[in-house]
């Protein structure tokens, strides 16, 4: 039987594609093994949304060549499709395949496989609107209490720090059904969470007539009924169908925690960044969705370090984020990306005050964070139980997605539990049993 090890850079996106990927070569007889334990064949699923992805992606696609040169190494993904020709030239690659035909890889490798060019293969053709995300039904449980669905791909919106409209090509929306029965299927394995992913998740249906995210998520509550939950991936703040918030206030199968990208809290910054929204709207479109339903988790994407970014700049992006009620955030330093053109400006700043504003929000995530356990604690709330962590001892998240702790007497691996957070000083928050 062949062997077949994964390797998966960045996003959620990505991961979610690499099991798609993986699922085809198991359909193919392949058998699945770590990526020391010299394969036949390499997937290295690259990211390209930083410089320090880029070097990550390269120190992938090395390692495998020195664990096993005679494997055939497959290189995919963002990187792949914006630096074809570079990935090829490294030592030990047999095959570039660009995102506009990821979903093929395993049927290009075993073509490859079977018919070697004397030439590297480079398959990476500029992705069109009808590339479409494709239905994929899983026929096995992948090992995991959570799956991911992608249901939407692309980005137009050329921010200009960003690559991924480059990589990842215009916007393209897996149809509606395709949708709902790759869900149930998952549902069928046993998949007690299910993450709506994509590259502009609230942009979903832009080009289907009569679609968008909210009829979306209201068709899957409709159609598939059970005692799971949805959780939606980062959803842009004009992008947002406020009418989730009361969905998920009114669904218990609707996680109230919402992803959403702020960048900068200044007006200049988010101007020269092309993000198309003030902080004032942005600030609004938060403040709606807590009115609507209270104890939603926020969490969002920082940059620091924008070209051209002020101290003021800065001091109003630290305001924003101090005033609004994030339970936490993922903050970036900027990168140059070529290509864009913010790379070509000569008012870079310098790593170290990167690094200093950095430290700054990194500090008032954590705040945020415990602010938002406090506002949580000792009230009802249901987690999913992921794995075992130790002996009778379990983690599990919530809905807000909360990482907890527990301990049970029992194997409760993929139950939901209605829980409270008595103690909240540790990392990894105890929870107590409602009801079991």
């Amino acid at each position: 039987m062949p062997t077949v090890a994964f390797a998966t850079l960045g996003c959620k996106v990505n991961q979610v594609e690499t099991e798609q990927i993986k699922e085809d070569f198991l359909q193919r007889g392949y058998q699945e093994v770590g990526f020391q334990e010299a394969p036949d064949v390499y997937v290295i699923n690259t990211c390209t949304v930083t410089h320090v992805s880029d070097r990550k992606s390269r120190a992938m696609i090395r390692r495998a060549a020195r664990n096993n040169p005679q494997a055939c190494i497959v290189v995919t993904g963002c990187l792949a499709q914006t630096d074809a020709e570079e990935l090829a030239a490294m030592e030990g690659v047999d095959l570039v395949v660009g995102n506009g035909v990821k979903q093929n890889v395993a049927a290009l490798t075993e073509a490859y496989i079977e018919n070697p060019s004397t030439a590297l293969n480079v398959i990476c053709p500029p992705i069109t609107p009808d590339m479409k995300p494709q239905r994929i039904l899983y026929q096995a449980h992948h090992r995991r209490t959570r799956a991911f669905v992608k249901i939407q791909d692309g980005c137009e919106s050329f921010c200009t720090y960003c690559i991924v409209p480059y990589s990842r090509g215009p916007m393209r929306s897996k149809l509606p059904q395709a949708v709902v029965e790759e869900i149930r299927q998952l549902r069928h394995l046993g998949y007690r969470e299910i993450v709506l992913t994509g590259t502009h998740v609230g942009y979903y249906g832009r080009e289907l007539p009569g679609w968008d995210l909210l009829r979306l998520v209201q068709t899957i509550l409709r159609e598939i009924p059970g005692d799971y939950r949805l959780r939606l991936g980062s959803i842009e703040a004009l992008g947002f169908p406020i009418e989730l918030a009361r969905l998920a206030a009114q669904d218990e199968r609707l996680c109230c925690h919402f992803h959403i990208p702020l960048q900068s809290g200044s007006d200049a910054i988010l101007r020269q960044m092309n993000r198309r929204y003030t902080r004032e709207e942005f600030r609004k479109v938060i403040e709606i969705i807590d009115r609507m339903a209270p104890l939603t988790a926020f969490t969002s994407d920082v940059m620091v370090g924008f070209p051209g970014e002020t101290d003021a700049d800065f001091r109003e992006t630290q305001t924003l984020l101090q005033e609004l009620p994030f339970s936490d955030l993922h903050v970036f330093k900027y990168s140059k990306r070529p290509g864009t053109p913010a790379a070509s400006r000569q008012d870079q700043i310098p790593e170290a005050v990167k690094q200093e504003r950095s430290s700054i929000l990194l500090n008032l995530a954590r705040e945020k964070k415990q602010q938002f356990l406090q506002r949580c604690q000792q009230r009802p709330l249901r987690m999913l139980i992921e794995r075992r962590i130790g002996e009778n001892r379990w983690l599990g998240l919530t809905d807000q997605y909360i990482e907890a702790q527990i301990h049970l007497d029992k194997n409760v691996q993929g139950e939901f539990l209605s829980v409270t957070l008595p103690r909240i000083q540790e990392e990894i928050p105890w929870a107590v049993p409602v009801s079991y």
